[in-house]
C-alpha cells in the first residue's frame, strides 16, 4: 500500500475527483482518499510516480 500526502483538496468534490484519477491509473486496485487527513492510500502495483502525475493532473499536489 502506498500513502499520499495531498494538498489543495478542500470539499468531497475535490476528494472525488483525487479518487476518481489515482483509480484510473494502471495496477491500481483500491482507493481510498481521506479528506480530513489530506491523504490517499492507494493498493495495487502502480509505480508511485504514475501516482504523482495522477493527482497532479487532477489539479492537487502530493506533498513531500
Amino acid at each position: 500500500m502506498t500513502t499520499l500526502q495531498i494538498k489543495g483538496m478542500m470539499c468531497a468534490h475535490c476528494q472525488a475527483r483525487v479518487e476518481k484519477a489515482l483509480a484510473a491509473v494502471p495496477g491500481v486496485t483500491a482507493v481510498t482518499v481521506d479528506l480530513k487527513a489530506g491523504t490517499a492510500q492507494v493498493e495495487g502495483t502502480a509505480p508511485a510516480e504514475a501516482l504523482r502525475q495522477a493527482v497532479a493532473a487532477a489539479g492537487y499536489e502530493v506533498a513531500g
